[in-house]
């Protein structure tokens, strides 16, 4: 008998439509295997015969051996992973008539079996939701541990089984499953603000805390640049506190990506936090930017609507950081295989830390640095010009006196909330000015053309920049991204027009372009 199931192939952060096609019958020939896979299947899949079996007897049916053929269309996309091992064994048990015939023919099914007949979760769920209910699928069948995660999509009845017993049990009518129900916008407007850091913890820094309060309220990418315990990564885990709440538009394309790559966390239904993502400075290429023989998304697109920090920037692998340079600018990297083409989004807002030099301590009030004379251009020099031009600030971190720490009656310092309210307003004014430019929502995203039509400046920011421009030597990419930083000043001010002293402040964090920096010693 000739039966199919549906399942569906995750691509990029989408999914398409698979279908299972099983024939059981006809003299199965001596030695012959009892079970064919076609379609481009995977080992993965292929090794899915023997759970396949297994689940099958010790879940209390039997192994009718017959010829069996499988076949995954479309045949010629790429089929990959152990998800396919229910929707197999659902087809293999209706074409050996242990379930009815037309058993969840209305349904999308997938899971990975164990070799007792239970189900284990799945990576992608949410994307397949998405796909089920626009090709009119009356429900999914997964699952329990993804099926929290699916229901997020209104529209399409979601069933969460634990094991295949289960699930034959449901199909056949025997047992009634109620479809996992998931309140999304309850679930979106829980937590999403309870932050466990807060910049009231900091005690001064008020140079860098400005910095980040612009780079939040612009999108603007920062680099922070100190000795080791200055306070950069304990400042740059406080960020997200103060960016605007994620959107639910935003929360489900970060909940997608983080669904494909199989980091949700357990339970979740929707990312409700702007994440942050911290790999460490040993990460590979294809870790950092995503890749692989069967494309997944790397750090970059796990920070999508988010952030990427990376501490200790010159230890990173020269080559990982220059394949950020163009996702970086276009918010989206596109991954090229001979087979197939897939894009991931990578909207991520950039925070780098680094030491000034090997030992720690160049420029430091205290300490003395031990590197002998031009290591500190030299370990500047581990981060190219075009990088470094990408990035908006360029931000000196000196060490809090211990004066100003151990003091008793210091007085409060501002917290998040405070500074988070400044960098709502500073977005909303954004946000209006460019309505009506679809995808680009802050002034880190502005296009040169939007640049010249919202970061004018008069004719003394116009000298004060040439001058600047003159003497730091910047290249166009850094005249832009000046302006970009002069129009979120004016913008934390209220302010309808880019003043000079908006520009100046712009121009002071671009430290990293002086050319003398590095040769202060």
């Amino acid at each position: 008998m000739l039966v199919k199931t549906y399942a569906s192939a995750v691509q990029g952060v989408d999914a398409q439509s698979i279908i299972v096609e099983v024939n059981a019958g006809g003299q199965l020939p001596e030695n012959a295997p009892w079970y064919n896979v076609i379609g481009l299947p995977d080992n993965a899949i292929r090794e899915g015969s023997y759970r396949v079996e297994t689940a099958i007897r010790n879940s209390g049916f039997r192994n009718v051996r017959v010829r069996t053929v499988i076949n995954l269309a479309p045949a010629d996309v790429r089929k990959e992973g152990a998800a396919y091992d229910f929707p197999i064994a659902v087809a293999y048990l209706r074409a050996t008539g242990q379930l009815p015939p037309d058993a969840g023919e209305d349904l999308l099914i997938m899971g990975e079996l164990s070799l007792g007949g239970e189900l284990r979760p799945i990576k992608g769920a949410l994307p397949m939701a998405i796909k089920a209910r626009q090709l009119g699928y009356r429900g999914m069948l997964l699952p329990r541990e993804n099926a929290r995660e699916a229901a997020i999509v209104d529209g399409i009845a979601v069933y969460g089984v634990h094991t295949l017993g289960e699930a034959a049990a449901f199909l056949r009518g025997d047992d009634e499953l109620s479809p996992v129900e998931v309140n999304t916008r309850e679930e979106f407007y829980r937590d999403r603000m309870a932050f466990d850091v807060d910049f009231a913890d900091v005690r001064g820094q008020e140079t860098i805390k400005r910095a980040l309060t612009i780079a939040a309220a612009g999108g603007h990418n920062v680099i922070l640049i100190g000795p080791p315990g200055a306070g950069k990564t304990m400042l740059a885990r406080r960020l997200p506190t103060i960016l605007p709440p994620i959107s639910l538009r935003e929360a489900l394309e970060t909940t997608k990506i983080h669904s494909v790559a199989g980091v949700l966390p357990e339970r979740a239904a929707l990312i409700t936090r702007r994440p942050f993502r911290s790999p460490h400075h040993t990460i590979s290429d294809v870790a950092l930017v995503g890749g692989g023989s069967f494309p997944c998304p790397g750090e970059i697109s796990l920070a999508h609507n988010g952030v990427l920090f990376l501490d200790e920037l010159p230890e990173f692998k020269r080559s990982a950081l220059e394949v950020m340079r163009q996702p970086m600018e276009e918010r989206r990297i596109v991954i090229s295989r001979a087979r197939i083409t897939v894009e991931f989004p990578s909207a991520f807002m950039l925070i780098a830390s680094m030491n000034p030099c090997p030992c720690g301590y160049f420029n430091h009030p205290d300490k003395e640095c031990a590197c002998p004379p031009g290591t500190v251009k030299r370990y500047l020099n581990r981060i190219s010009g075009p990088l470094l031009d990408r990035i908006d600030l360029h931000v000196e971190v000196t060490p809090v006196p211990l004066e100003r720490l151990t003091a008793p009656d210091a007085r409060p310092e501002e917290n998040s909330a405070t500074i988070a309210a400044r960098v709502r307003a500073a977005r909303e004014l954004q946000e209006r000015r460019l309505e009506g430019h679809a995808g680009i929502y802050c002034n880190a995203q502005l296009p040169s053309r939007l640049v010249r039509e919202h970061c004018r400046l008069d004719s003394a920011g116009r000298q004060l920049l040439k001058t600047a421009m003159d003497r730091l030597q910047l290249s166009a990419r850094a005249y832009d991204r000046i302006l970009k930083v002069a129009r979120t000043v004016a913008d934390l001010e209220g302010a309808a027009a880019i003043a000079t002293h908006h520009l100046a402040e712009a121009i002071n964090f671009r430290s990293l372009d002086r050319g003398s920096w590095g040769d202060r010693r």
